[in-house]
């Protein structure tokens, strides 16, 4: 270990220069920490997925369905098998997130990768397991039990947590949200839609 401080120690004339640039790297680093919030994403407040505005349907939707009674965001996005893997994931979705919102590179369509599907389909079967393997269903909902494990939950109920019913089109949109989160159209893509 002594030989790996020693490798890396700069030469003395660099000292003031390493110093520098090591208080500066910190500086910046704690900067965009507080200025992004950070530490809320720690947290499984619902109101940190909307510290960037592109999530804001998404939140108003969640915040007007029944699942805003009983789970948060992270209850049905991020992976519950063990929390070294939660914070993982959290992570590792966490800066994709933010680097494609810091590059105004965001989707027209917020849609979730593979790995994101996974783990929200795995939730749904963990809270409603016993409606999945419920006997009754299968004679009441054609080819149910073929169903849950040959398609995704969402494919049949696609309006649960985030769609038209109880969403953005059947509640008054505004007033509803803090208002610093009320807009979803960013400043740089106004600018561009107006040029």
């Amino acid at each position: 270990m002594l030989k790996l401080l020693r490798y890396l120690k700069p030469p003395k004339n660099w000292h003031l220069q390493a110093i520098i640039l090591i208080g500066a790297i910190a500086g910046f680093g704690l900067y965009a920490a507080i200025e992004s919030n950070a530490v809320s994403y720690l947290s499984d407040d619902p109101k940190a997925c909307v510290n960037c505005h592109v999530m804001t349907p998404e939140y108003v939707s969640w915040q007007r369905s029944s699942h805003r009674e009983v789970a948060n965001c992270n209850d049905c996005h991020v992976p519950h098998e063990n929390y070294a893997k939660k914070m993982l994931f959290k992570a590792k979705d966490g800066l994709y997130h933010a680097s494609v919102f810091t590059t105004k590179s965001e989707p027209q369509v917020i849609q979730m990768k593979k790995a994101s599907a996974q783990v929200v389909q795995s939730n749904c079967i963990r809270c409603h397991e016993n409606q999945v393997t419920d006997a009754k269903l299968s004679g009441t909902v054609t080819n149910h039990y073929e169903h849950r494990t040959s398609k995704n939950c969402w494919e049949c109920h696609k309006h649960v947590p985030h769609g038209r019913v109880h969403s953005l089109s059947s509640v008054k949109y505004y007033g509803k949200i803090p208002s610093e989160h009320q807009e979803t159209v960013p400043e740089w893509l106004k600018k561009q839609m107006t040029e």
